[in-house]
């Protein structure tokens, strides 16, 4: 494998990956833009013409801003990769820690310093994204002292929970020989279910408030529900969705024992009893189906086999040359192979995913037609229409040409 090879291939990803992805939107803008003056006949008793309207201006906005955050990170790509921003960062880093504190400080020190610079990046395309787009159509309830603290709070836990696995991950890329990639995927596979079982009690509450769901006419119909279809949960709790954002959901969370029912309050506020009954029944489908099961095998499987992949990547000098980076000569490069390798995947992964998008869709029919034999149809139907409308979802995609 040469690096001319590696250039060409990583160009010819990313340019297909961009074209297509260009393509998709205009299609869809287009679409949307032709039915935005009727409602649909099959909803037309049901969706407003002005929430229709309103779901096809914002879905246009978010297009074109998305057709504009995808060139931007193309160019950052670039930038990073054959451009030398990485080689440079990985050069200024290196000579600045390596000598005084050793090999591991200095590849924590470039991850870091890359992962802030990559934040400030995207930072004004997520405060525009806040402020400007979900402002505008009246979604954002957030003010910039909660966004700053979600920002902050992110950051202490990349730096609590991520530094740590990281060591460890670079530790056994140092020490582990030749199949180090089989232990890093068996800590990655213990870290990913450690996140399931303590996430909704220990990370989820230090963004959110939750509080058990005091509605005993609901709660005696959610378990009356789980009871039928012989589903147990922690418990049934409201999630103050209604800080942050107007949008609606409702979610199971957590594995095993650790499993809570989690509604948005916004979901509660306008939803009725039976339409609500019937969104739960929709995530109880998905656990029968064993929905959650598959997806996470499936995670633990992909990421087996691109530990794989980076496990032979890691030891091809081209790999780094060919991606615009000198590999260290004085110091380990695990640091260098990790980045390299998560900026030049996701164009070669974009062509996989509407395999995932076409089992995501099976799975959702699957979860509605599990819902409607346990609990009202007609009320999901309606619930899913109100939820539609919430969030100014399209019912014009360009799928339905």
């Amino acid at each position: 494998m040469s690096s001319t090879f590696v250039t060409w291939a990583f160009c010819a990803a990313l340019l297909a990956s961009m074209a297509t992805k260009f393509w998709l939107a205009s299609r869809q803008m287009r679409h949307v833009a032709a039915h935005r003056h009727a409602v649909p006949e099959a909803f037309a008793s049901q969706i407003s013409l002005a929430a229709h309207q309103k779901a096809a201006d914002y879905t246009l906005v978010r297009s074109q801003f998305g057709l504009l955050t995808e060139a931007f990170g193309a160019a950052v790509l670039l930038g990073w990769t054959l451009l030398g921003g990485l080689d440079a960062l990985n050069a200024w880093v290196f000579a600045l820690v390596q000598p005084a504190w050793g090999d591991l400080a200095y590849q924590l020190a470039l991850f870091g310093l890359f992962s802030l610079i990559g934040g400030a990046l995207d930072l004004p395309f997520s405060l525009w994204q806040v402020f400007r787009i979900e402002q505008r159509f009246g979604f954002n309830r957030m003010t910039l002292k909660l966004f700053v603290l979600d920002m902050l709070k992110g950051g202490a836990l990349g730096i609590v929970i991520g530094a740590p696995l990281l060591s460890a991950v670079l530790w056994l890329m140092s020490t582990a020989g030749n199949l180090w990639w089989l232990s890093v995927w068996a800590v990655w596979a213990a870290f990913a279910l450690l996140i399931q079982v303590i996430y909704p009690t220990l990370i989820a509450p230090l963004y959110n408030k939750f509080a058990p769901l005091d509605e005993p006419a609901l709660v005696d119909r959610a378990k009356a529900l789980m009871q039928r279809c012989g589903f147990t949960a922690k418990g049934f709790f409201v999630m103050d969705g209604s800080l942050r954002t107007s949008h609606s959901n409702a979610y199971f969370t957590g594995l095993g024992r650790s499993k809570r029912v989690v509604f948005y309050d916004t979901l509660l506020a306008r939803l009725e009893p039976t339409e609500v009954e019937a969104v739960l029944a929709h995530e109880l489908g998905h656990f029968h189906h064993k929905h959650v099961l598959i997806d996470l095998v499936t995670m633990l499987g992909l990421s087996l086999a691109g530990l794989a992949g980076l496990g032979w990547l890691s030891g091809q000098v081209a790999f780094y040359t060919g991606l615009g980076v000198s590999p260290n000569v004085a110091a380990p490069s695990h640091a260098l192979a990790l980045i390299l390798f998560g900026m030049a995947l996701p164009p070669v992964m974009f062509f996989v995913s509407p395999l995932m998008a076409q089992r995501s869709r099976k799975a959702e029919f699957e979860a509605d037609a599990y819902a409607s034999q346990h609990a009202d149809g007609q009320a999901l139907s309606q619930a899913l229409l109100k939820l539609y409308e919430d969030n100014a979802n399209t019912l014009t995609p360009a799928t339905t040409c």
